[in-house]
This record gives C-alpha cells, structure tokens and sequence, in this order.
C-alpha cells in the first residue's frame, strides 16, 4: 500500500487532521485502485500546484483588462495564458475559461441565446446524453421545452436522417450534439447543416473528449458548430471547470452570459490550473497519450466482445465503453457490477443503457473509461490484462476466492504503473 500524505499537507495535518487523513485516504484510493470511470483523470503535480496556490485569496470579477477589482495584473496573466493556449489548441475566435464546470459552460450558451420556453433538441440520457442537455431534473429541462434524440436500437448509431426529420418537425432553437456516454464520433457537420436547415443554433458539447479534439485524434466541431464547450479536466488533464469556444460574433453575449449572468468572481487558482493543463496539451507527448487511450479503448472492446459482452454500437471511437449487460449478464444490474469491481480495487460507474427500463439508480450497464489508466502508462498489453479482469469479475461476481485473485493482480498493477512517482 502507498501512504500518500506529502509534505505540503503539514499544516492542513496539524490545523484539521479529519481532512487530512480525508485527503490521504483518497491519495491511497487512487494510487491503489484502476480509475475507470470515463470522466475522471489524474493531473500532474503542476496543475496541482497551481490550483493550490494563493490565487485563490484573488477576486477578478470580470474579464482581463477590464476587472471590477484593483491588483489584477496577475489574473490577467493567468487567464490570458489559458485562453491563448486554448486558442492555440483548437483554432477558436473566441474563448472563454471562467465556467465552473461543463454544465454552467452550456448554462452560459443557453442563457446567451435562449429565453425561457424556446426549444432544445438533444440526445437522450439513456442513450448517453447529459443532464445538461435538456433533462426534466436538470435546470435545461425545466426552463426550456426539450425535445430528444436517440440511438439506432439495432446499431447503436446515431440515424443522423432521422435527427433531421425530427428537428424539421420540432423546429428547435438549439441543436444540442454530444455525450457522456455515446462511444461513437458525431458528425459535427451534418448537424450543423441539420440546425441551418431548421434556423437553429448548433452547440457542440465536447466535455468528454476536449482531450481527444486538441490532439487532433477525434474530429472537431470548431468552425462547424456556433458553440462548443467542453470540460477542462476528462482527457486533457487541465484545472478541473469548463470552457466555452464561439465565433467573435457571440462573444459578447457569450461572455455576459457567464459574467454578470451566471456566475461572480472566476475561481483564479482553477484558472491557472487550466492553463497550465493547456499548456502540456500543447506538448508533442500529448498527441501520443491521446493516440494511446483510444488504442486502449479499443482493446478492451476487443477483450468484452470476445468474452461474449457486447458493447453498445459495437465498440468505440474514443475512450469509453458503453457495456450493456443484460444479454450476457441478465441477472447481474449495473449497480451490482460497480459494486463487485469495486470491491476487488476497479472503479468504474453504473450507467443506463438504450431501451433502459431499470431505474438510473440500478441501471442494466456500465461505463468503463481509459483516460485515468492511460495517463499512469498502461499500453495495449496492460489494458487487456484489466479488461481479462474485468470479464472474470463479472463472469464471478460473487466468488471469494476469485475476488482475492483480481485484487492481488491490481495491487501488482498498481505497483507497476503508479499514478505519482
């Protein structure tokens, strides 16, 4: 076992020792556990210092250059930096990197172009859309009428025919693209054309695969889509928020919309955890980890399918997987998986499938992402090895001595790969 507590957390040990022993506890679950949930990632020791520094004792209400507080000038830099380098990555006009998360980034755009009761058509939840994106519990679906699309219940694809039948019938404002859960690349310029035919905005949400879109790995809707957002952590390891990418032509509103309408002060030490984030995006060695989580993604479509566990659409594009396990496991829910994997040290979330009936509490399957992994070094061989895991898990989910078997092969993995050196 890895003991974790470093030696910055001396004055956190002696001011308040229950979250310290709160933070070492998680360093431990983390350097001793296979993080496998397709949201989640491990920054570098940078980021962390920079989101541990006294940017935090900073208020920067507005925009570089024109803040509403004086001594600045350090905010301007930081910010600056994130949107240049953002910039740089994607070929956007316009950035901006105060969004607390992925959710206020598509508050902000709603917000900017949306009044209350105008339409948003969305993929559905079940078949891996987002709360954010027009769900009756979520502040979208309550303030905007919200109309869904879904997948092919054959193939597991988007029917992107059918999408332009359904947004003609509805007559959308926006046309909301993107995933939490879809294991397949969209067709940005297809949707964008399917908008302008309905005279309607195209918000691409690229929350899951920033990453992925920087490193030129999976296509990009900049340039295509009106606005893309995204999440500043997932695949491209950056301070943990969100960011929105428009034209000059929405920037203002845009901009508004987050600052004064959605949001006070940025949080100035997230910020420059994102641009220090950008920054190694902007390395050569960041296109060869993207290249890698795919390639693992993918193998473990490989190991699934070969062990008779079919993957939603059939594999991936990206770096999850979407396992629905109601043919090979019929009795074994989601929820009962999660448990089982995290027992033996493999963390991955439950997750609804296409044609769900279970409760999003309980589910019929799993996500199961390799960013986290990815990052620590695991390559094809040792990504195979986890998925071998996996299927033995869940072929066994209420053996014993199976279960001591697997945690002694993730603790060696553990060992071989850490996540800190």
């Amino acid at each position: 076992m890895v003991c974790c507590v470093t030696p910055t957390h001396t004055h956190l040990r002696d001011t308040d020792p229950d979250v310290a022993e709160a933070i070492a506890g998680e360093e431990r679950r983390q350097e001793n556990n296979l993080e496998m949930i397709a949201s989640e990632n491990h920054v570098s020791e940078a980021v962390m210092e920079a989101q541990g520094s006294v940017m935090t004792n900073k208020y920067a209400e507005g925009y570089p250059g024109e803040r509403y507080y004086g001594g600045c000038e350090h905010m301007d830099t930081v910010e600056n930096l994130a949107i240049d380098r953002a910039k740089q990555l994607f070929g956007a006009e316009h950035v901006n990197v105060q969004p607390h998360s992925g959710t206020q980034a598509n508050m902000g755009v709603y917000f900017a172009m949306l009044d209350p009761g105008d339409k948003i058509m969305s993929l559905d939840l079940n078949h891996g859309g987002h709360l954010s994106h027009g769900h009756h519990v979520n502040f979208s679906g309550q303030l905007y009428e919200v109309e869904q699309y879904g997948v092919d219940p054959e193939t597991g694809y988007i029917d992107y025919d059918e999408v332009a039948e359904q947004a003609a019938e509805f007559g959308p404002d926006i046309i909301v693209s993107g995933s939490s859960a879809y294991p397949r690349e969209f067709e940005w310029d297809r949707l964008s054309a399917i908008a302008d035919d309905v005279d309607a905005h195209h918000l691409a949400d690229i929350a899951h695969i920033t990453g992925l879109v920087a490193a030129g790995i999976h296509s990009s809707p900049v340039g295509s889509a009106d606005f893309v957002t995204g999440s500043t952590h997932k695949t491209i390891r950056a301070g943990r928020g969100g960011m929105i990418m428009t034209t000059d032509e929405h920037a203002d509103a845009v901009d508004k919309a987050i600052f004064p309408g959605g949001q006070g002060g940025p949080l100035m030490h997230n910020i420059a955890g994102k641009a220090v984030g950008f920054g190694e995006a902007l390395e050569s060695d960041f296109v060869d980890y993207a290249e890698q989580v795919v390639s693992n993604a993918k193998t473990l479509a490989d190991v699934f399918t070969d062990a008779g566990i079919q993957p939603v659409s059939g594999g991936t594009d990206k770096h999850l997987l979407l396992l629905d396990l109601r043919e090979s496991h019929p009795d074994l829910t989601g929820e009962e998986a999660e448990d089982a994997l995290d027992d033996v040290g493999i963390t991955v979330n439950k997750n609804t499938v296409p044609g769900e009936t279970r409760s999003p509490f309980v589910t019929s399957g799993i996500r199961v992402g390799t960013p986290a992994l990815t990052t620590r070094g695991f390559d094809d061989d040792a990504m195979a090895t986890v998925g071998e895991l996996i299927v033995e898990r869940l072929n066994n989910p209420d053996d014993a001595d199976v279960a001591s078997e697997i945690r002694d092969e993730v603790d060696r993995l553990c060992a071989e790969f850490p996540v800190y050196e």
